[in-house]
């Protein structure tokens, strides 16, 4: 008589860690040791919906499905990859009879599962099985362009990625936001936003730090989102983190202060949006520099002739929305400066100190404005305003974390990890 615990135990313990970790390589045995003896040949224990003869291939837009064939036997482990390392998520039933893929298989790939048994008396057995999947049988694929370009950028810098076909469905959502991968040296906790149907905007919780890299890259090539959707080859992103540069405009006490790296470097006299034309609120991410730029008036709806238009040479115009807003010289207010709100929206300053501005400041910095009648800057559309969602409703536009708890940080992680004695 066999002294192990009840089946119904072990069966659950490998459903729940199979759950847990999807692919991961788990083994579940009555003793805990399913290693302690030498595992005999599965292969006439199970059986396997994928192709039996040399030179067939699977259909990868059917799901895997492993059965134990065996009355007194059962599955107690499935993990199956490809050739690049992707495992396929999957699930074992609780009676440890079958195993079925729930994530889709990658097309045009080549396949490795590796089955783990028991029999009645709790011998282990193992089986490895390959098989390849057929080439797509759609020409329809979807890539990603990454941006923005390599380089050097400040801590506000969104990770954008540029779709060439609109995905709506929430499932192809998330397959299509797991294989999309941004890594961060040193690691900090960020997540994809799901801009539109065609663009995803990647950021940390809090602004990147100093002197970080990024690589953004992507696991889509070959993976089925729809049945007339495959993902394409993606070309990976790297950047560079530089100092934190953050620009503070008060609209109520005319002073622009520039900080960097938590500290003040300069405060500068500004005017900013009068009556009618209040300069926007919130946060704003540079969008890139302009030594000469020619301002009209019309390109914000002044009719022509009237009392507020305007046409003017401007010079050291540091770009923050693609509507035309700018921090830039305006020599004509300068007696207005530090004293009062002139301008049609932009924050104007001397020339000279515009000139410095524009020479301290880079892609990715942040300008931030306070005190201004002004509407809050929007999220998307005219510029990188993601900065104004708090992080719950950034989650929020995430297919995969939307609706889930907040986790701690990966620092948080690291502090509260049990140190060894």
């Amino acid at each position: 008589m066999s002294n192990r615990p009840p089946r119904t135990s072990t069966f659950i313990g490998c459903t729940l860690l199979l759950t847990a970790l999807g692919a991961s390589a788990v083994s579940c045995s009555s003793d805990g040791n399913p290693l302690s003896a030498e595992p005999y040949d599965a292969a006439d224990q199970i059986a396997f919906n994928g192709p039996a003869g040399d030179g067939k291939k699977a259909d990868p837009d059917k799901p895997l499905e492993i059965t134990a064939e065996d009355s007194d036997g059962r599955i107690t482990d499935v993990t199956a990859r490809d050739a690049a390392g992707r495992y396929v998520a999957g699930e074992l039933s609780a009676d440890g009879t079958r195993w079925h893929s729930t994530s889709p298989l990658a097309a045009n790939a080549r396949y490795t599962v590796r089955v783990s048994t028991e029999d009645e008396d709790g011998a282990p057995g193992r089986k490895v099985l390959t098989f390849d999947t057929s080439k797509p049988t759609t020409k329809k694929h979807l890539t990603v362009e990454f941006g923005p370009k390599t380089g050097t950028y400040g801590v506000g810098q969104p990770v954008t990625a540029e779709l060439n076909q609109p995905v709506k469905d929430k499932k192809q959502r998330q397959i299509v936001e797991r294989a999309l991968k941004v890594d961060s040296t040193p690691a900090v906790e960020g997540t994809w936003h799901w801009v539109d149907d065609k663009k995803l905007h990647y950021r940390p919780k809090e602004y990147w730090p100093t002197n970080a890299t990024i690589r953004a890259r992507s696991n889509l090539e070959g993976v089925k989102i729809s049945d007339r959707l495959w993902g394409g080859k993606v070309k990976p992103l790297t950047i560079t983190i530089g100092d934190q540069v953050i620009a503070v405009t008060d609209a109520a006490s005319h002073q622009l202060t520039l900080y960097r790296n938590g500290e003040e470097v300069r405060s500068i006299p500004v005017t900013t949006g009068k009556p009618g034309f209040e300069t926007r609120n919130g946060v704003k991410v540079i969008l890139g520099k302009e030594y000469f730029v020619r301002m009209r008036g019309t390109s914000i709806g002044i009719a022509e002739g009237s009392a507020d238009s305007y046409d003017l040479p401007v010079y050291y115009a540091t770009r923050v929305t693609w509507s035309g807003e700018y921090v830039h010289a305006a020599p004509w207010s300068v007696g207005s400066q530090g004293y009062a709100n002139v301008s049609h929206g932009c924050t104007g300053m001397s020339t000279a100190n515009a000139e410095w501005f524009f020479d301290n400041v880079r892609e990715g910095d942040i300008v931030k404005v306070i005190n201004s009648y002004g509407n809050t800057m929007e999220p998307f559309g005219n510029g990188f305003g993601d900065w104004n969602l708090d992080w719950k409703k950034w989650r929020g536009g995430s297919a995969l974390l939307g609706g889930t708890p907040d986790g701690p940080s990966p620092s948080e992680r690291a502090r509260l990890r049990p140190q060894s004695v």
